[in-house]
């Protein structure tokens, strides 16, 4: 399957300060990729470097084909790039149904809105049901939906989620797991960064593990951390434990 992103040899951090440095990456169509490391690793600065939102210094980014290195965060929507941060996602004034119209600003013609927001509906049921209620007021995973459907809702072939399972407890955070694989089988490729590494590997394709700003392990999600004590030596988990965050 054609790779929809490829990035290669990335240097990307803040100001002047490098905190990813050389790491290089694919994602093809149709599949979840994992990015797990320890905290301050560069997770979110790597992704954040493809869509704008942090300096890329060096190296270069391929979206279908086409070199996007230093593309600015708002032109990443209209080409079909979909991204949800993992706070301040969501207009917490705003009702459910508002946060999806906005979510729609780059689309034209009020009936492929409103029947984009049914798809939505039909995807999280979850939100349908409370979608005149102030999006404030929903609980975490409710509002991880709502994020994740205003991000849908600009009909993304490529979608970036930053920590989509942070905080929330595991009946949420498994009902969220769900949601992603119904994402995936929809056609819409998905690269998450997340701290709960058995949980995201338990749904990806691939994985890539950062530490200290650099790619120390990459491959098949099921078999990442077979073999050696990698999981201590870059993770600090004790190679007896089981994977978490």
């Amino acid at each position: 399957m054609d790779p929809i992103l490829v990035a290669e040899n990335i240097n990307a951090g803040y100001g002047e300060a490098i905190i990813v440095q050389g790491v290089s990456m694919q994602v093809s169509e149709g599949e979840i990729v994992a990015i797990i490391g320890p905290n301050g690793s560069g997770k979110s600065t790597l992704i954040k470097s493809f869509l704008g939102f942090a300096k890329l210094f060096d190296g270069k980014i391929f979206y279908q084909g086409k070199n996007i290195s230093g593309i600015a965060s708002d032109r990443a929507v209209s080409l079909g790039i979909g991204y949800v941060p993992q706070i301040d996602n969501v207009f917490s004034n705003l009702t459910i149904a508002e946060n999806l119209d906005m979510g729609a600003y780059h689309q034209r013609g009020k009936a492929s809105i409103k029947a984009r927001i049914a798809e939505m509906y039909d995807m999280f049921p979850e939100l349908e049901v409370r979608k005149k209620g102030l999006a404030g007021n929903l609980s975490g995973g409710e509002r991880q939906m709502l994020a994740v459907a205003r991000a849908l809702m600009a009909q993304p072939k490529l979608l970036f989620l930053d920590e989509p399972l942070a905080s929330l407890s595991p009946k949420p955070a498994t009902v969220m797991l769900s949601k992603m694989e119904n994402i995936r089988q929809s056609g819409i490729a998905i690269v998450i960064v997340e701290q709960n590494v058995q949980k995201v590997l338990s749904i990806s394709n691939r994985g890539y593990a950062l530490a200290n700003g650099t790619c120390v392990l990459e491959g098949d999600a099921s078999s990442l951390f077979d073999g050696d004590n990698a999981r201590q030596r870059y993770l600090g988990l004790d190679s007896h434990d089981p994977i978490s965050d």
